[in-house]
């Protein structure tokens, strides 16, 4: 029954980060009732906050109440019924993900698998969706399995050229990496806090577009037993989930305020001073920044004489994949950084598990200092445990990249 006391550890792993000290602050205003007028204005300035974080027209942008998978579960499960096709590009633990969730949901799951490490050309969507004729096509851009970053820019215009719904999880990479709802034609896009964004777990912004919308309200209508000539052609299964039914959060979301749920305003307040953190500093120089945290780790573990993972021409800014070396233990060398440095930096999942640390620099971490430090610490454990490398070599490389004397 003691007060909580954590280790100051920094988070330098795939995520979750250290949040930025704003965000902590707001989270821990008082609360009011979730009809008071201060929070339902509250409310509307977050949906206009992420509209400008998605770079989006989308009327329907707001939060989902949970982790990030939350809002993967939503846009899925209110969109799929059983039955319809889905494709899903993998190429890491993610897109596994995707497909659960649309089997789940009951859907006609195809999938398509690039090598960890890779992504997809374009032409290779294209391909899979004349041949499947998919509902739907859902897609990670950013996979922190692998780290690497799928292009989406020309997948937008392939979905509408075949009547297909584009669906993106871009919770790893919004923030540090360019993301463009309405000029990529994304029709719904959900995101997490934990990584670029500097916020905690436990919040999910969503946007919509009217297309993705259109889909969504003809599955409430079928569960309502309305039958009207607009909407007629309906499908014929309702949505399964209540908590993750979106025609019914965007009616506790819109004017009409119909109760759903209780809004968890403390991650709300969390959630909106993450948006104006990243919109404060100006989107541009946030992705600038955390490319030039991410080049700066990238050129000290190379310096060290470790080898990156995955293809670097598709690497996302905010985290780098690190082949283990065969005569390093990689579980000892991460024990000794959390315990000694308080330094904590991830293992991979799946095929990688075991070969690959994972190194971030996102949100309040993708700064000067944090990356020296995390390369220092690395530098010294692997030293003292027999591996030969440059001293100082790396910290120099990064120095370097940041162009300090």
């Amino acid at each position: 029954m003691q007060p909580l006391s954590l280790p100051p550890r920094l988070l330098m792993g795939p995520g979750p980060i250290n949040c930025y000290p704003q965000v902590l602050s707001a989270m821990s205003t008082q609360l009011v009732g979730q009809y008071d007028p201060t929070m339902t204005s509250y409310m509307n300035e977050v949906m206009d906050l992420y509209r400008q974080v998605f770079k989006t027209q989308n009327q329907q942008t707001f939060l989902i109440d949970g982790t990030s998978r939350a809002g993967i579960e939503a846009a899925l499960v209110s969109s799929v019924e059983p039955g319809d096709k889905v494709l899903v590009p993998i190429f890491g633990r993610f897109g596994h993900l995707l497909a659960e969730i649309a089997e789940r949901a009951g859907a006609q799951v195809h999938t398509i698998e690039a090598p960890w490490g890779e992504v997809f050309d374009p032409q290779q969507i294209e391909d899979a969706i004349k041949k499947v004729q998919p509902k739907l096509l859902a897609i990670v851009q950013g996979d922190t399995s692998t780290t690497m970053l799928q292009p989406l820019e020309e997948l937008g215009e392939i979905c509408r050229a075949h009547d297909v719904l584009f669906y993106t999880d871009a919770t790893a990479s919004i923030g540090g990496n360019p993301f463009e709802t309405d000029k990529w034609k994304v029709d719904a896009v959900s995101v997490g806090l934990q990584k670029c964004l500097g916020g905690p777990s436990g919040s999910a912004p969503i946007s919509m577009s009217e297309r993705f919308v259109e889909v969504v309200r003809k599955r409430h209508h079928v569960e309502a037993g309305i039958r009207d000539a607009h909407h007629e052609d309906a499908g014929g299964e309702r949505i399964r989930s209540n908590y993750f039914d979106l025609s019914m959060i965007m009616d506790y979301w819109g004017e009409e305020r119909l109760n759903h749920h209780t809004e968890a305003a403390t991650m709300l307040f969390g959630s909106r001073q993450c948006a104006i953190e990243l919109l404060r500093e100006g989107q541009d120089q946030v992705i600038a920044r955390h490319k030039q945290a991410g080049d700066a780790m990238l050129s000290g573990i190379q310096a060290m004489g470790l080898q990156p993972f995955g293809n670097l021409k598709h690497k996302m800014s905010n985290v780098v994949g690190v082949n283990i070396p065969d005569n390093v233990d990689g579980e000892a060398i991460r024990h000794i950084l959390l315990n000694t440095f308080n330094i904590e930096i991830g293992t991979s999942f799946g095929p990688l598990k075991g070969k690959v640390w994972r190194i971030g620099t996102m949100g309040y971490n993708a700064r000067q200092d944090a990356v020296l430090h995390t390369l220092q610490s690395l530098e010294t454990t692997l030293r003292r445990a027999g591996f030969a490398l440059p001293t100082g070599a790396a910290v120099d490389a990064a120095l370097d990249a940041y162009g300090s004397k």
